[in-house]
């Protein structure tokens, strides 16, 4: 590890951060009759942390109209997210967004891909337990956040300036996270790509990990997402015409395949050739791998050698989360098959890691 250890005096006291709370479980609270989690409003939020009046920095926000349980969180959410963050870009040093902790990983995936050339931090958080609550994990995930996001190093730069997750004192790269943990409050973790930075009694940084923006070239904001893409999860003993009517579903244009192991499937020759037949209808079929550490080697065993012979795509180490988002944006700016193939396996925001390029972490390619 090749930490940097940053300080409260690294912390810009005229910086801006803006919060962008769309609910969660953070600001929710315990309905006395049937114990359920409800939806309350931000000044809940605000009353329980007041710490939030003690930062040397300035922090404001703004709140979703109504605000979202995640597993209701879809790309239009995506998209009023990255209008928010766009519309405010000039006025802000960083951004931290408040985020159930169910999809917060395909969010903060999303997000990544959408704000292309990043140059300040967007910082995704959450909590496991409502604010209200004595043993609440959301008080620390909150205040160390927005520390992230005015963090800046010793030439006044962000030193995050990139879409990331922090979670129970580790700060996750978001389109390398998943949700591992239902019942812990270190719930993310990044299987395949080292930490960005950690905290404890000080604030540490992987500066080595860290995405670093073209100065050169503008912040650039997507909306433009297509949809039409499902998950096909192998699983043995799957049946032909469960695979089939996946692979024809109407209006389909990508499948991602979870796959054992280094990327292998079934050999039997029906599944081939519905794959096959899939390729030749120009469904974009990528392959990823079902478990969570490691990446897609296609050429280390027969049945990889033969799925890429058919048309599949590598996945690499990519997680389900940030190849969902990745073909969504990739598809819905229209590009034709064989450039969305080709960017589908060249990291566009360090989603990704070759094998050949193990060895070099900052080869990027463009959207």
């Amino acid at each position: 590890m090749h930490f940097l250890s940053m300080q409260d005096p690294m912390i810009d006291s005229n910086a801006r951060i803006l919060l962008i709370y769309t609910g969660g479980t953070i600001g929710m609270v315990e309905n006395p009759e049937s114990g359920i989690l409800e939806t309350f409003n931000f000044e809940h939020l605000t009353n329980h942390l007041p710490e939030l009046k003690r930062f040397k920095f300035s922090v404001d926000n703004i709140v979703f109209n109504p605000t979202l349980d995640s597993a209701r969180m879809n790309p239009d959410h995506w998209r009023k997210m990255v209008k928010v963050i766009e519309d405010n870009y000039n006025d802000y040093d960083g951004f931290v967004v408040l985020h159930g902790t169910d999809t917060m990983a395909y969010t903060a995936s999303a997000l990544s891909f959408m704000l292309q050339n990043l140059t300040k931090p967007v910082i995704l958080t959450g909590a496991q337990l409502p604010i209200g609550k004595l043993r609440t994990d959301a008080k620390e995930n909150l205040i160390t956040a927005l520390e992230i996001a005015a963090d800046k190093d010793e030439m006044g730069n962000p030193i995050v300036p990139e879409v990331s997750i922090f979670f129970q004192n580790y700060l996750m790269r978001g389109n390398r996270a998943t949700k591992m943990n239902a019942d812990n409050f270190n719930a993310f973790k990044t299987f395949n790509y080292p930490y960005i930075g950690q905290s404890g009694v000080k604030i540490w940084y992987d500066r080595k990990y860290i995405l670093t923006p073209d100065e050169g070239k503008k912040t650039i904001f997507h909306y433009r997402l297509d949809e039409n893409i499902v998950v096909l999860k192998l699983f043995p003993g799957i049946a032909e015409n469960v695979v089939e009517a996946v692979l024809n579903i109407k209006g389909i244009k990508a499948v991602i395949v979870e796959t054992y192991g280094s990327g292998n499937a079934p050999m039997e020759s029906w599944f081939l050739d519905r794959i096959r037949d899939a390729v030749r209808r120009d469904i974009i079929i990528v392959n990823i791998t079902q478990c969570p550490i490691g990446g897609v080697d296609m050429q280390r065993y027969e049945t990889g050698v033969e799925l890429a012979k058919a048309g599949v795509i590598s996945g690499f180490d990519m997680t389900t989360e940030a190849a969902l988002a990745k073909l969504m944006i990739l598809i819905g700016h229209n590009y034709d098959i064989d450039d969305i193939k080709i960017r589908m396996r060249i990291p566009l925001v360090g989603e990704l890691t070759r094998l050949e390029d193990r060895q070099n972490e900052r080869v990027y390619g463009k959207i």
